[in-house]
């Protein structure tokens, strides 16, 4: 609810004004000299002023005054009558919001009331917007169509359960974009976790992925969750998805098919719930060609794609 404070000398005026605003759900408080108002600016965050300028003592342009330095948010609104315009224009620079001639009509004042308060919200929100947007693009930054692209791409796709597929040269910032998917996603409050697939050597990479049990190979003293657990409700980021052995890219289809795996040496069926992103600098057509990743695979992971342009590293906007 919105706070309004009416300050004017007029006792008739100021209860109609108050019974007025209050009929159209404001919360309000009137005062009939500057002084009560000053009192008030001590206790109490306005949203709105409506002052006379004409006031015993202090006037209504000290009235504004004093509220914008109390809150410069407040928004000030001066009733003058028409002989004293030039002082209403004077508040006017000093940052009032408007002036209204006396007389007026109780729809007349209503409708300035509403309308400052609506520009009020759109800033306010405005303001809000832009420290959202800077707190989930903090990684990235930059101004250019490019980097305006991937924002773009990001914020459409955060929130969606379809694997995403990240391509571009090394270097321009696949896990970067994937860390601000997961960030502005309903998963963001999960495990974000990163696999560089082309890292780890075949059997390692399987027990890191998937897990094992105790006994599945030599070493395997104790059993081990893998990263698609560790990721549960998360998302996992694998990088250099062109890299992984065929033997794990049927156990990833797998996964992506019936959301379920087995630990190495394991026979109990584990479901979790992972959103993957995929990222390579390879192109993965040819490596279906030359047979070295899977075309059902493939097809599983392109359900929606981003190509990050290669850019000189003072161009890109990435840190």
């Amino acid at each position: 609810m919105n706070s309004i404070l009416i300050v004017e000398d007029n006792l008739g005026m100021r209860n109609v004004l108050e019974k007025t605003l209050k009929m159209k759900g404001y919360d309000v408080f009137s005062v009939g000299t500057a002084e009560n108002a000053f009192k008030l600016f001590s206790t109490y965050l306005f949203d709105l002023v409506i002052t006379d300028l004409k006031l015993p003592k202090a006037d209504g342009i000290e009235v504004l005054k004093k509220a914008k330095k109390t809150a410069p948010s407040t928004i000030v609104i001066i009733m003058t009558a028409y002989g004293t315009i030039e002082n209403a224009i004077e508040a006017m620079r000093l940052s009032a919001y408007d002036y209204i001639l006396k007389p007026f009509s109780l729809e007349e004042i209503e409708i300035k009331v509403e309308k400052a308060l609506s520009q009020q919200r759109i800033a306010e929100e405005n303001v809000i917007l832009k420290e959202e947007i800077k707190n989930r693009f903090g990684r990235i930054i930059g101004r250019s169509q490019k980097i305006q692209k991937v924002y773009k791409f990001i914020t459409k796709v955060a929130d969606r359960p379809t694997p995403v597929l990240i391509l571009g040269e090394s270097g321009t910032g696949k896990e970067l974009v994937a860390r601000e998917i997961h960030e502005n996603s309903n998963r963001r409050n999960f495990p974000f976790v990163a696999v560089n697939c082309a890292a780890l050597a075949e059997g390692v990479l399987e027990s890191e992925l998937f897990g094992h049990e105790r006994g599945a190979f030599t070493g395997a003293h104790a059993q081990k969750k893998g990263r698609f657990e560790i990721a549960d409700k998360g998302t996992l980021f694998l990088d250099e998805i062109g890299d992984l052995p065929l033997n794990t890219q049927v156990k990833l289809l797998r996964f992506l098919q019936e959301k379920s795996f087995e630990r190495v040496g394991g026979i109990n069926t584990l479901k979790v719930d992972v959103r993957i992103i995929a990222a390579t600098n390879k192109d993965l057509k040819e490596a279906i060609k030359n047979k070295t990743f899977r075309e059902d695979l493939f097809y599983r992971l392109n359900v929606i794609t981003m190509t990050l342009a290669p850019l000189e590293r003072e161009k890109r906007g990435y840190p």
